[in-house]
């Protein structure tokens, strides 16, 4: 079978897809792999993983309705000339566009699959900008249009479909739910060795919505009665963002001493292993948080918000905490239960290793995907 596949960044198609790009070919499937931004170096590494690259436009964050129809137009001729059997899509504007590609160009099997709904449906403190108000109806305009054309939609997690499809009374043929899109274990190494002083670690891009405020203020409160505590912070200062952490405000506070920050590492799951507690505070609307799982694959415990995705790693009081989102004084109490409750570190992170195995193997969500896209 010709297989096309439509994401966006091919970094993150290499990152993500390369595992189920290997399962279909072991299958002896022809994939085509759909990229709109990329380097040639990118291009490259996806030939030599055994897929054929092509490159089309999208523009990913705008909402210009005559380039966007251009685009869909071109794409479609890009897929009528392949003529697969299935294609399959993944983020929001590939789902959108790729799909009413795929229909004009008449592809029996047309499958999307949206992993977290993303930046405009993540409730703000201050509630939603007119600016994303605008833009989040456009985006439910569009997947009126695009979802009921699809056999199937996919969802990582059981709260987006109720959020989008019923709230917005969208009419969809079949809906699955995936549970994370998984791990190569093998990656993430279990480890119960841990440091010496309780250290807490934070990994995601340093926004507002992914809850570094929430974790530095909760990182204050800790210090004040257990000043040995350690707070590590990884992840890329979003510049662009609103309410992100700045430079000046990251300076003040390792400075102080309050988190340790080493920049940009390519040792992730080495980090980790030398963290006792993984903690995100995060309010965006994940599909399944991809460092909690690495983190619970590594055997480390969890205090995460009780929120749509961030909830599906985490059975409250056996891996690890659930907390109210935006509320940094929970956030430091389940610290400190850490800290005067060594023992339950290395129990709850065992706990958090069992959930990984089971729920986030590469091989095994795999193999559920295949069979949702019916190969």
């Amino acid at each position: 079978m010709k297989i096309v596949l439509i994401g966006t960044v091919a970094g993150s198609l290499l990152g993500f897809r390369a595992d189920l790009i290997k399962q279909l070919l072991l299958q002896e499937h022809q994939v085509y792999a759909f990229t709109s931004e990329y380097t040639q170096d990118d291009l490259k590494k996806i030939e030599a993983l055994g897929a054929i690259p092509v490159t089309y436009d999208l523009n990913r964050g705008g909402l210009n309705p005559l380039s966007d129809i251009r685009a869909t137009y071109l794409l479609s001729k890009k897929i009528k000339a392949i003529a697969p059997n299935l294609v399959f899509s993944y983020f929001a504007k590939p789902v959108i566009f790729g799909t009413l590609a795929a229909k004009i160009a008449k592809v029996p099997t047309v499958i999307g699959m949206l992993e977290g709904l993303g930046y405009t449906f993540t409730e703000q403190p201050e509630g939603l900008s007119k600016k994303t108000q605008l833009i989040k109806s456009v985006q439910v305009l569009l997947y009126k249009v695009a979802l009921p054309q699809l056999d199937k939609i996919v969802f990582l997690n059981p709260d987006d479909p109720k959020d989008l499809l019923e709230e917005y009374s969208i009419e969809v043929k079949q809906v699955e739910v995936l549970g994370g899109i998984g791990l190569n274990l093998e990656d993430y190494p279990y480890s119960s060795i841990y440091p010496e002083q309780p250290t807490f670690i934070f990994i995601a891009r340093l926004l507002a919505e992914k809850g570094i405020h929430d974790y530095i203020a909760a990182a204050k409160v800790v210090k004040g009665s257990y000043p040995e505590t350690k707070f590590i912070v990884l992840g890329a200062i979003g510049k662009e963002a609103l309410g992100a952490l700045t430079e000046a405000e990251l300076r003040e506070i390792t400075e102080a001493n309050i988190v340790e920050y080493p920049g940009h590492v390519d040792n992730v799951p080495e980090w980790i292993a030398k963290s006792s507690v993984f903690v995100l505070p995060s309010y965006y609307r994940e599909g399944v948080p991809r460092s909690t799982q690495e983190a619970m694959a590594i055997g480390r415990a969890v205090i995460t918000t009780d929120v749509p995705g961030c909830r599906e790693t985490v059975v409250d009081g056996v891996n690890g905490f659930l907390v109210e989102k935006w509320n940094p004084q929970a956030l430091a109490d389940k610290m400190i239960y850490f800290i005067e409750h060594p023992g339950q570190i290395e129990k709850m992170g065992y706990e958090s290793y069992k959930i990984a195995q089971e729920k986030f193997d590469a091989d095994k969500v795999n193999k559920r995907l295949l069979d949702i896209l019916g190969l």
